[in-house]
């Protein structure tokens, strides 16, 4: 039950995750954003926007599944990574600390 709930709760940030990424409505790619962009998001909206990152490696990795122990690790080095390097591409950073 707890997994199905965290499975929706995840859908449900990743399908709003575009806010974050696209604030002033211009058409964007993931690729412009770096991590300093993510880390600077207050609160809820870097959550929102880590989501996103997750996400988006998920589907183009062709798989459906995850597992959200591994989800968090991932997130607590995606966050560390950024903070030494904010400078570096979020999408990439991402990539980095999935590997």
């Amino acid at each position: 039950m707890r997994r199905t709930r965290n499975a929706a709760l995840l859908a449900v940030l990743v399908c709003f995750a575009g806010p974050v990424f696209a604030q002033d409505n211009m058409n964007r790619t993931v690729d412009q954003y770096k991590c300093r962009d993510v880390m600077r998001e207050p609160g809820a909206n870097r959550d929102i926007a880590i989501a996103f990152l997750h996400g988006f490696l998920l589907g183009k990795s062709g798989t459906q599944n995850f597992n959200l122990d591994s989800l968090h690790k991932q997130t607590e080095s995606f966050i560390e990574h950024c903070l030494s390097n904010p400078d570096g591409k979020a999408i990439d950073s991402m990539t980095a600390v999935k590997k």
